[in-house]
């Protein structure tokens, strides 16, 4: 299993900070891997943004405790659709896109509830679901709205490793973690060099991220 951190600098450029062979997602591995930025010189970043993984946000909690936390809309509009029949799942994805863009905490916050309690008595799975770590699903709002886009899933490891998936048939070929690892390093190298700048990077800085 490998564990990757990119991360986006002051003018919005990203980079791969981290990849690292684990035997899994514990929140010792991410600690390891945190305290290991740490020594590097990785200063405490203003958002961290990953998918539910628990070990991975009490590592963050002790290891970064100054960096807020975004859990991301592509993984819970996942997990919550799995949770509904087919004929369901259209009508739900769509009152979820519109919870995704809502103009303000406050209104994706009553939309949140609402859905849920729409759901709560034919499918309470997919109703917990939504409702689950809500504060995490909202930290987005604290930043400039030209940078949520960017702010609120984890699309850039996403999009990256749907690349690296389409060239990575000769790692099933390959006899140690270590190779393998080194072969995703060179390929997301490659790749580095068409990466994007985050949206609305001019607006963010650390003065107005702490005060909002």
């Amino acid at each position: 299993m490998l564990l990757v951190v990119i991360g986006a600098d002051a003018d919005g450029t990203k980079h791969l900070v981290a990849l690292d062979d684990a035997m899994s997602e514990s929140e010792l591995s991410w600690t390891e891997l945190f305290e290991d930025l740490k020594k590097r010189g990785l200063h405490m970043p203003q958002l961290l943004i990953a998918d539910g993984a628990n070990g991975l946000w009490a590592a963050a909690g002790k290891a970064l405790p100054n960096t807020r936390q975004q859990r991301c809309w592509l993984h819970k509009v996942r997990n919550v659709l799995d949770k509904l029949p087919e004929k369901q799942k259209p009508r739900v994805h769509t009152e979820l896109r519109c919870i995704v863009n809502a103009p303000s905490e406050t209104e994706a916050r009553d939309r949140i509830e609402a859905l849920a309690k729409t759901l709560q008595r034919d499918y309470p799975k997919a109703a917990a679901c939504i409702r689950d770590d809500v504060d995490r699903m909202v930290t987005f709002y604290r930043f400039p709205s030209s940078s949520w886009k960017s702010l609120r899933t984890t699309n850039p490891i996403e999009s990256i490793f749907a690349s690296v998936r389409l060239r990575t048939e000769a790692a099933k070929r390959l006899r140690t973690g270590s190779s393998a690892t080194y072969l995703v390093f060179k390929l997301v190298q490659r790749l580095s060099g068409s990466w994007r700048r985050i949206n609305g990077y001019q607006s963010i800085t650390l003065e107005n991220a702490e005060a909002a």
